[in-house]
């Protein structure tokens, strides 16, 4: 994209970088590129009090080794630590059949996560932000146009103002305008499904195991979250095909609740509703370009994959801490924020693991949705093969941990 008129309007705010996206991963990009010292402004079409309110929309997010490190390497550790329910084992099983595989502590060397609601995720990464004066905050804002020049970037936004910095960073999620307006062309299609979200109470303990349940119709997750004043509480992912999810949606609670259970295995013993129900639908989208000219995507602008291994929002925390460090790095040199090649090398550093963690999300997600009995019985046959081989499981959770590959150095402890 050329320079045009909007060029030649002087920007009301200026930053290193203007990042579009103040989610879980926008606002992550923005803390970490404030303690290398550069500075940015983060535009966001949301409101902060609606992000963090009690009943906005239940999701949790399995945190991995390698994220939890990027979070108290950025300072946020203090306000997660008490918040997070660690993850000591995770369960994989084809319908609760035999042959079912364990991931424990002790096998791959170290925790295999911690869990957080969603929200919580959010008020420590605000407070974050609010403590570094390097990051400007612009919320509830609508981008109406998008240039980037030889010598810099442009925004506007619907009230009037303009801004300027060096580089331009879509990290609005899986529809991001800026991904689209640019040009990139990802890999893209429709699961035809939609996974139903819920937090659930429980008679028994979930002893802190992570359960990834595998049906036809798409995996059934139930994931542990810290007790609530002395209740048990998991977060449950339910996938169920499209064209079923407004009835599933619609059941009576307690109708609602006893699909649940048929689908758990008596695991946890009686149980009842701790949130209201949400949906999202299910897609799979990755784009191998994620630069171009004064631009990067970061997280799921770039690369959106089914929930199954829970590994969306720890990939896109890689993007951040690699794209933190290709700038620091850049930029001590004397670089620009914008420059090609610090963006190239980004582009290449992250191209593997994105590719391998999507397919991989991809081929788990079609081998476990094939039907009948002779299916199963090869999925349960693998998974009891994988259960009895050390080396193969601890690779699994290295994968799983994010703690394989070159890592950047705010993925180490």
């Amino acid at each position: 994209m050329s320079d045009s008129a909007l060029s030649e309007v002087t920007p009301t705010a200026t930053a290193d970088v203007v990042i579009l996206g103040g989610g879980l991963v926008g606002m992550t990009l923005a803390i970490g590129l404030a303690k290398a010292g550069i500075t940015s402004v983060v535009v966001d079409s949301s409101d902060p009090a609606a992000q963090t309110a009690s009943d906005f929309d239940g999701r949790a997010s399995a945190i991995s080794t390698a994220s939890w490190n990027l979070y108290v390497n950025l300072g946020m550790a203090d306000d997660l630590a008490p918040k997070g329910c660690p993850i000591d084992s995770i369960a994989v099983t084809d319908g609760m059949k035999p042959g079912r595989i364990d991931f424990r502590p002790g096998e791959g060397g170290s925790s295999l996560g911690r869990m957080y609601a969603n929200r919580d995720l959010r008020i420590a990464m605000y407070a974050a932000a609010a403590r570094e004066s390097a990051i400007s905050f612009i919320t509830n804002a609508r981008v109406t146009a998008r240039e980037r020049g030889e010598h810099g970037v442009r925004v506007a936004l619907a009230d009037g103002h303009v801004l300027g910095g060096k580089l331009l960073v879509g990290a609005e999620g899986r529809q991001s305008p800026t991904r689209d307006e640019a040009g990139f062309t990802p890999a893209r299609w429709d699961y035809g499904h939609r996974a139903i979200i819920a937090g659930l109470y429980h008679e028994k303990p979930h002893g802190n195991v992570a359960w990834e349940i595998f049906y036809p119709a798409g995996p059934f997750a139930l994931l542990p979250l810290l007790d609530d004043d002395g209740r048990h509480r998991s977060a449950l992912v339910w996938t169920v095909a499209e064209k079923d999810a407004a009835g599933v949606l619609a059941l009576p609670e307690h109708a609602f609740l006893s699909e649940v259970e048929k689908r758990m295995g008596g695991v946890f013993g009686d149980i009842s509703l701790a949130s209201r129900r949400s949906s999202y639908p299910l897609n799979f989208h990755h784009t191998a370009r994620i630069v171009d000219n004064r631009l990067a995507l970061v997280g799921d602008a770039a690369h959106g994959m089914h929930p199954i291994a829970g590994q969306g929002l720890n990939v896109g925390l890689r993007d951040v801490a690699a794209l933190v460090e290709v700038l620091s790095d850049g930029m001590r040199l004397g670089l620009d924020a914008g420059d090609a090649q610090l963006l190239a090398r980004y582009e290449r550093w992250r191209a593997l693991d994105t590719f391998m963690v999507a397919g991989a999300t991809d081929v788990l997600t079609r081998l476990f949705g094939l039907p009948g009995r002779i299916p199963s019985a090869i999925r349960r046959l693998g998974m009891a093969g994988v259960q009895r081989l050390p080396s193969l499981k601890r690779f699994f959770m290295d994968e799983a941990r994010g703690m394989s590959g070159k890592l950047p150095a705010l993925l180490q402890a």
